[in-house]
């Protein structure tokens, strides 16, 4: 079977340092990155039961910003996250237990987790490895969840933000946020996954928006081109922004849900 591109490109990013790359951004990322919307939380806990009595395994936690989300419906959450400037930079909730481990190792126990969740992270795996380690922790009846934010072009604003930092990164591969994941349409241990869709709004001041810009990875953060990337955002920010000093990125939220099959 020949590989889709979609994989072919999911295998070169994980050739990116997905571990390491934010270790200096931590900080600008737990303050900057777009939440989820509330709808999108909704459709992820559907039908599992009551939120109290859930486990939920976030995979690629980052700074934990899709972990509070569920926590504070009430469930038990394990970030997993192997990146340790990310984890220091996590603000701690009650309900949230932080993991030093991979998509591909979690280091957690067998089949005791009803959801596993991977949001703006499954394209930094190595995926077919990370699919096996969700089925084995996932309970018979759990649930997999798969979420990116992508940036909605159509929008004015969020067109010239993201024009701004695909050339500041020299258009680089992982540039491209949103990644249909193939590799789950095409596993025999999950059923076939059902995509949802959602729409999400961040409003920014300008140092919120060049510091969402520089939460990410692949956009210069020292001297001529961390100077140029600001200028241009600043410029931007005072073209669009209203009485009240804000800008509004938007988004579509893409929510992929599956669940592992057993024999």
């Amino acid at each position: 079977m020949s590989i889709p591109s979609e994989q072919q490109h999911s295998r070169a990013l994980y050739t990116l340092n997905p571990t390491g790359r934010f270790s200096d951004r931590a900080d600008d990322y737990r303050r900057f990155r777009p939440s989820y919307p509330a709808p999108a939380i909704d459709a992820i806990l559907a039908g599992l039961g009551r939120p109290e009595t859930l486990r939920a395994a976030d995979i690629g936690a980052g700074t934990g910003i899709s972990s509070r989300l569920l926590a504070d419906r009430g469930v038990r959450v394990h970030a997993v996250e192997p990146n340790r400037a990310m984890r220091e930079a996590a603000d701690k909730h009650p309900r949230v237990t932080l993991v030093d481990g991979t998509a591909e190792e979690t280091g957690l126990e067998p089949q005791a987790f009803d959801l596993v969740l991977a949001a703006q992270a499954f394209h930094w795996f190595r995926p077919e490895e990370s699919l096996r380690e969700f089925h084995r922790i996932l309970r018979p009846n759990g649930r997999l969840a798969v979420m990116w934010n992508e940036r909605d072009l159509t929008d004015p604003l969020t067109a010239v933000y993201s024009d701004i930092i695909s050339r500041a990164s020299n258009r680089a591969p992982e540039e491209k946020w949103h990644i249909r994941p193939e590799e789950l349409y095409i596993s025999q241990l999950f059923s076939t996954a059902w995509e949802l869709t959602f729409v999400y709004e961040q409003s920014l001041n300008a140092e919120g928006l060049v510091g969402r810009a520089i939460s990410a990875s692949y956009v210069p953060n020292e001297g001529d081109a961390r100077a140029a990337v600001e200028r241009d955002l600043r410029a931007a920010h005072q073209r669009f922004a209203g009485p009240d000093g804000t800008v509004h990125l938007l988004y579509r939220t893409i929510l992929y849900l599956s669940q592992p099959i057993h024999p």
